[in-house]
């Protein structure tokens, strides 16, 4: 399993409703999207942090190596802003107000990103599939995501194995092995993905698949306390940023 999931299953919210842990993640994103991104950005990041860290019990260096690969494109995605393509200051020149418009867009997708790391970090998928045909998910679409999300991990699981056994027989050695050691494990894997298919397909018939996957979804029961905290939260977070744009204003 990623460390991500390994998280969500052994989390302190693990038993709430996954309902409660959307809005509030999702709540949390949109108010990073809408508010102004100075001060409504650093607020909404504070205040997501303080939630991870705090009761969801989320460990610091999880969280940092889960926030890394966002946060990159975060920046990828601020960077362009910054130069201006054509005009009478040349090819490439210097955006006007472009650090401007690169913080603001980092402070937005960084804090956003945090948003939804809160909720991957507290729900694991297999306790939100379930309830999505509750929601009105055609329960299809819901079983072959649960398939793909298990076949995922066996697929991740047997390149690891690929990759130790080549490294136990010098297939990392220099680069011509490299190279012909990551050829040897995208055609193993091509290979396995088929093979794994093929036999959780007659696993399925054997079992007397008629086209839907019955799974029991634990019991949970939504707690009004929460989501009054979580609308109280969301409110202190545009009142505290508004207040602060008119004074900073």
């Amino acid at each position: 399993m990623l460390p991500i999931d390994v998280a969500a299953h052994g989390s302190r919210w693990r038993g709430r409703h996954p309902l409660e842990k959307a809005l509030l993640g999702l709540g949390l994103t949109v108010t990073a999207v809408c508010l102004p991104p100075w001060p409504g950005g650093p607020l909404v990041a504070a205040a997501t942090l303080a939630v991870l860290l705090g009761p969801a019990g989320v460990a610091g260096r999880q969280l940092w190596r889960a926030f890394r690969m966002p946060l990159g494109f975060c920046v990828t995605g601020a960077l362009p802003l910054l130069v201006s393509l054509g005009g009478p200051a040349g090819f490439v020149s210097l955006a006007p107000d472009g650090p401007r418009h690169a913080g603001e867009l980092l402070l937005r997708t960084s804090a956003a990103s945090l948003g939804v790391l809160l909720f991957a970090f507290t729900t694991p998928v297999s306790d939100v599939l379930p309830r999505l045909v509750r929601a009105g998910v055609p329960a299809p679409v819901v079983d072959v995501a649960l398939v793909m999300y298990r076949i995922g991990f066996l697929l991740l699981d047997s390149m690891a194995q690929v990759r130790r056994a080549q490294a136990a027989r010098l297939g990392q050695s220099g680069r011509a092995a490299v190279w012909r050691s990551l050829a040897g494990l995208a055609a193993t894997s091509f290979v396995r993905a088929f093979d794994r298919a093929g036999r959780l397909q007659e696993g399925l018939a054997g079992r007397g698949y008629d086209g839907a996957l019955r799974v029991l979804v634990p019991r949970a029961a939504l707690s009004w306390r929460f989501l009054a905290a979580t609308a109280a939260l969301l409110t202190a977070l545009v009142a505290g940023t508004l207040v602060l744009k008119e004074l900073y204003l």
